[in-house]
């Protein structure tokens, strides 16, 4: 997701937070230590509230990554691959390559909301645990807005919208109904850009009216908006693809260079006279060992490109996504590392035939956008 960065990682996975959780967390915290706390337990210090505001608004943002940890969780343990968890306003986003069923896609979607609604209920009966011990106070105020909070969160996902949980629970249910994957994946998307549309709209007569949280309300709805629109997408061009090989999308044939020559003999020998942006690298034995971008060649100094070899500065072979020519495209996708895919390195008996890229899927989409199913194949410029 665009706008975070990776701070650690959570079961062996990167771990990356949005910008939207440090300013949720802010806001809940001074919602809390404000207004909340002296309202439920008055006459504390203000230093009291602070630090518990603090206290339980770290919690809540626990709680967040646990959320997201059960549906990474649930994925490898169904032999789903994860590339990254992404903590965000509401509640995360685990980036991870797409189940093979239904059900599997139904358990994974459930575990998240499962998981905030138990820890909420486990916080409101430690809450009331505590007020039983020792009184109404501090901590167990705490613990029930913490509970009322997961539970607020467990609830709000299961709503029935990408990229909330509940849309994903949509997805599974209509995908089993009808067998139509890329269907389920659109009526989901919609349903996440109707539902974030109308955040907006309430966001803004909220704001409207003097209350500054539907601002945040507001740009909620505009997240789910974007994502939403991102999945339909994804899904017109799963529909545009299918039946499609790889062999019949590939651009060939394609400039290629040696894996060994110096960045500065690669600019000048390959990329100079290439009109492609992404070059496929051939090792001793004329094999394909990686891809390199322009962008990656750029960022090299020119005092080092005498000195590095492009090698150095390429996706090695191991990390790309390589397929034969006869195989899906869809299929090719799928397995791919999961957030990315392209381009595909189209491989066979060691050979390389051409690659797969962005331009030559959206070529295909928009064939299909014109009712065109089938196209000759042809040498795409990118």
């Amino acid at each position: 997701m665009k706008g975070s960065v990776r701070v650690g990682h959570v079961l062996g996975v990167p771990l990356r937070m949005h910008w939207s959780v440090p300013v949720l967390v802010a806001l809940l915290a001074y919602g809390l230590g404000r207004e909340t706390l002296p309202a439920w337990t008055p006459g504390r210090t203000a230093v009291v509230y602070t630090i518990a505001s603090l206290v339980g608004a770290l919690l809540l943002m626990v709680s967040l990554l646990l959320h997201e940890a059960a549906h990474a969780v649930a994925a490898l343990r169904k032999g789903v691959s994860v590339e990254d968890v992404t903590l965000w306003a509401l509640g995360g986003v685990t980036q991870m390559g797409r189940p093979r069923t239904a059900g599997v896609a139904l358990l994974v979607a459930v575990s998240g909301p499962l998981t905030s609604l138990l820890l909420g209920g486990i916080a409101v009966g430690a809450g009331i645990g505590v007020h039983s011990l020792i009184g109404w106070g501090v901590p167990a105020a705490v613990l029930v807005w913490l509970g009322w909070a997961n539970l607020l969160l467990g609830v709000f996902n299961l709503l029935p919208a990408a990229p909330l949980d509940g849309g994903r629970v949509v997805q599974a249910v209509l995908w089993w109904r009808t067998g139509d994957r890329e269907r389920a994946d659109r009526a989901a998307g919609r349903s996440g850009q109707v539902f974030g549309v109308l955040l907006i709209a309430l966001g803004w007569i909220s704001f409207l009216r003097g209350n500054g949280g539907g601002l945040w309300l507001g740009l909620i709805g505009l997240f789910m908006v974007i994502i939403a629109n991102a999945e339909r997408q994804r899904a017109g061009y799963a529909t545009a693809l299918r039946g499609v090989r790889a062999g019949d999308a590939m651009s060939a044939p394609v400039a290629t260079g040696a894996d060994w020559l110096t960045v500065a003999r690669f600019i000048d020998e390959v990329a100079a006279s290439s009109r492609h942006s992404v070059l496929p690298l051939l090792d001793f034995d004329g094999r394909p060992s990686g891809l390199v971008q322009l962008r990656a060649l750029a960022n090299v100094p020119a005092g080092e490109r005498e000195n590095r070899r492009v090698r150095d500065v390429a996706v090695p072979v191991s990390r790309c996504t390589v397929a034969t020519s006869d195989e899906l495209l869809t299929e090719v996708l799928e397995r791919a590392r999961p957030g990315g895919g392209l381009p595909v390195l189209v491989v066979d008996h060691g050979h390389l035939e051409g690659i797969v890229t962005m331009h030559d899927v959206t070529r295909y989409f928009q064939l299909h956008a014109l009712g065109i199913t089938t196209a000759p194949p042809e040498s795409a410029h990118h």
